[in-house]
């Protein structure tokens, strides 16, 4: 037995640990706060842009079938429409901040995977983990700007991040036409990674918590169940997230074809996919803009049938140009930039129509918005696009049918909404969308 201490033997004395400093977040003004968020959706356009104009590149380098690096890209869009369905859940849950920083860290492992892949099926795997985490800064973006705004200040944040945003899928396949003319496929990835680095750097520093651990959702499988259930139950979910889904769809089915289109149809070069990209970033970024100053002084309503003027005139064009004409520079790509322009001005009032439908789980709400323009990309990128890339008259056709497809949601959208607000005597919120 060990001897037992004398009674009055004083107590060791107690050293408190000390805790860490506190992280403190240097808040960022509104357009601090804009491009930094714009910064974070730019890594799904720069992972689908920059390497398009490598694909002769990696086919010769893995030994790869056309089919199979076109998959590459079909992967990552699954892989991105699967696990954005989940990062609004997780953002309501366990905070916006938290998800942006882990999805940074498992994107860069991803980035950094691409680079070293040794064949075609390893690019598969790294592929789909870049896909897994890209969207976590599109999603939780929209969720941290409706939680900080509402109403036209939420609106003119979200336009400015848009014309933030749209300077990435200009560049980007330029910048990896460049990279792929001076060094190697390989470095595109690399480029990515550094990008991606410096990123979670500034969103360490400066992205706020803008949800409080008191307003947090459960993280548990019958809550989560009755959330979705609750949104995608929804038919007026369903028919404003179809006017933003099949409004990308037509932009996406050009991008997605155009590894085919540029080179076979138009005689272009990697080196000159700008063609195609500027004309409709430009789109982008001034509807963006004119959406910026239409907020607060224009309803809603009367700026997404704006949108849709300009969206359609340019698909209509562009259909009964190549009826009649060969394909040809500049009217080939010029009315892109007329239908991105009608989009963008579309985009910011229909997602935040779509965000309020059910304000207390906005993050879900964004996951499941972002889960249908990404699903219907990919089947676009996959199926629809390798379909229609043989005839260009026959892409255009498939915009134009994207864009009246938008447009018939956006008017079921109204008629639904009509009927259930003469049910619940909710006239306000109605007044919003007229």
């Amino acid at each position: 037995m060990l001897p037992s201490p004398p009674p009055d033997l004083p107590p060791d004395p107690v050293v408190p640990i000390p805790q860490p400093p506190e992280h403190k977040v240097v808040m960022l003004s509104m357009g601090g706060l804009a491009t930094l968020l714009a910064a974070l959706a730019m890594l799904g356009p720069f992972s689908i842009d920059a390497y398009l104009p490598a694909f002769p590149n990696i086919i010769a380098s893995l030994g790869a079938t056309p089919i199979e690096v076109q998959q590459t890209l079909t992967a990552f869009m699954l892989a991105f429409a699967a696990m954005v369905l989940w990062h609004g859940a997780l953002s309501d849950s366990f905070g916006r901040r938290n998800v942006v920083l882990v999805a940074l860290l498992v994107f860069a492992v991803g980035t950094f995977g691409c680079a070293s892949a040794h064949s075609v099926h390893y690019l598969w795997i790294f592929r789909i983990m870049q896909g897994v985490s890209a969207g976590a800064g599109v999603v939780v973006g929209r969720a941290i700007i409706r939680d900080l705004y509402a109403g036209a200040p939420a609106a003119r944040l979200l336009s400015m991040v848009t014309m933030i945003f749209s300077i990435a899928p200009a560049i980007a396949p330029v910048f990896g036409g460049w990279i792929v003319t001076w060094f190697d496929w390989r470095a595109i990835f690399l480029a990515i990674l550094a990008y991606t680095v410096l990123l979670f750097v500034f969103c360490y520093k400066h992205l706020p918590e803008t949800i409080a651990p008191s307003k947090r959702q459960p993280f548990n499988p019958r809550y989560l169940a009755r959330n979705y259930g609750e949104i995608l139950g929804s038919p007026l979910f369903h028919l404003k997230a179809g006017i933003i889904a099949f409004n990308f769809a037509g932009l996406f089915l050009f991008i997605a074809a155009a590894p085919v289109m540029l080179p076979v149809h138009l005689g272009l070069g990697p080196h000159q996919f700008a063609w195609l990209f500027i004309p409709s970033v430009a789109g982008i970024f001034l509807g963006a803009l004119v959406a910026n100053r239409l907020a607060g002084r224009l309803s809603f309503g009367r700026q997404i049938g704006i949108g849709f003027g300009f969206l359609l005139a340019a698909a209509l064009f562009n259909v009964l140009y190549h009826v009649f004409l060969p394909p040809a520079l500049p009217w080939t790509v010029a009315p892109m930039f007329f239908f991105t322009f009608g989009s963008s001005i579309i985009a910011p009032s229909a997602t935040l129509l779509a965000l309020d439908l059910f304000p207390h789980i906005r993050g879900t709400v964004a996951s499941c918005q972002s889960f249908a323009v990404t699903m219907l990309g990919a089947i676009v990128a996959g199926v629809i696009a390798p379909f229609l890339s043989h005839s260009v008259l026959w892409l255009a056709a498939g915009q134009l049918g994207f864009g009246l497809a938008s447009l018939l949601c956006w008017i079921g959208s109204r008629h639904l909404r009509r009927r259930l607000t003469g049910r619940a005597g909710d006239a306000p919120r109605e007044t919003a969308e007229l």
